[in-house]
């Protein structure tokens, strides 16, 4: 049995007026949000999704569920860190983290470092393990319309020997 897990997670949020954008949570200055019971960081649920999905922990709607009101408005960095405590009583270790965001607008370019560092310091890993890139959709679909935006992310975990 190999001791590798890899791991695919996909998040989509509708985009409406007077919320916050948070993104990898970077709160981007933006005329829309993502509309979601925390903070509807797409990308960082998308990377949630991908890392319990490779380690059996079901998905993030079981863990956190959006009835609760415990995680109304919540950061979803404070969830991801929850994850990285639940992959460590599970012994996986996070090897890398491959993230794409898909939004015709804004530009994310410039908020790219700092998001890595996000999502790497809410697992307590190096930002070199996390890499986030940015799509447009060339104006076609949810995202390409400005109505959407939407996230994958590829994971690929270890488990770590009983020592």
């Amino acid at each position: 049995m190999t001791n590798l897990r890899i791991g695919h997670g996909y998040d989509v949020h509708r985009l409406v007026e007077g919320r916050k954008l948070i993104l990898g949570g970077v709160d981007i200055p933006w005329e829309k949000g993502l509309l979601g019971h925390s903070d509807a960081d797409v990308l960082v649920h998308a990377v949630m999704d991908a890392l319990t999905g490779a380690a059996r922990l079901g998905d993030i709607g079981k863990l956190f569920p959006d009835t609760d009101p415990k995680y109304a408005g919540i950061s979803s960095l404070k969830l991801l860190a929850e994850v990285g405590r639940l992959l460590g009583e599970k012994r996986f270790a996070v090897v890398n983290i491959d993230a794409v965001l898909l939004a015709q607008a804004p530009k994310v370019g410039p908020y790219r470092p700092q998001m890595e560092a996000n999502i790497a310091a809410a697992l307590g890993i190096e930002a070199e393990q996390v890499n986030v890139k940015a799509t447009t959709e060339e104006g076609l679909g949810f995202t390409g319309d400005g109505s959407g935006m939407a996230a994958h992310a590829v994971v690929l975990l270890e488990k770590l020997n009983n020592i």
